[in-house]
């Protein structure tokens, strides 16, 4: 049959990985060749760093459809659910920034939290004085003075 792949091709693959992994072995420099592959696999640099916590934080953002339901009077800006998923919000944030060791001073300033606060303040969401919203100001400013003294 042409063009399905039997049990020989299956076979002559696993002899090619085989055999890749015979020369890697063999190698006079397997641990130096895997180090210098192994960024490429796991790339753990800071703008890594910072991609992921943009996501994580983005996940529970209550900006992209909350907020927009109470601009629109369709939740009240006291509504419980919206409490809590504000506060989980918050929490996320403190939590990320507290986690990343590797974010840079440039990195932290993108993930500044101050506009983001200060729409959901002007909206009626949060309050400024909110335990939650200064503990993660605290945060915020805490791991830029970490930063500025390494």
């Amino acid at each position: 049959m042409v063009g399905i792949r039997g049990w020989r091709d299956v076979e002559l693959e696993s002899d090619l990985e085989r055999r890749a992994m015979r020369i890697l072995r063999g190698s006079a420099r397997p641990r130096c060749l895997l180090a210098e592959l192994a960024p490429a696999f796991m790339d753990e640099s800071p703008n890594h760093d910072l991609q992921r916590a943009i996501s994580t934080i983005s996940h529970t953002d209550p900006i992209v459809k909350l907020l927009r339901e109470v601009l629109l009077g369709r939740k009240r800006p006291d509504d419980a659910g919206l409490r809590a998923v504000t506060d989980a919000w918050l929490a996320t944030y403190r939590q990320v920034l507290e986690a990343s060791p590797t974010l840079d001073h440039g990195a932290l300033r993108r993930l500044d939290p101050s506009p983001r606060l200060a729409v959901l303040i002007e909206a009626g969401v949060l309050d400024a004085t909110y335990p939650a919203v200064r503990q993660l100001q605290e945060a915020f400013a805490r791991r830029l003075v970490e930063v500025d003294q390494s």
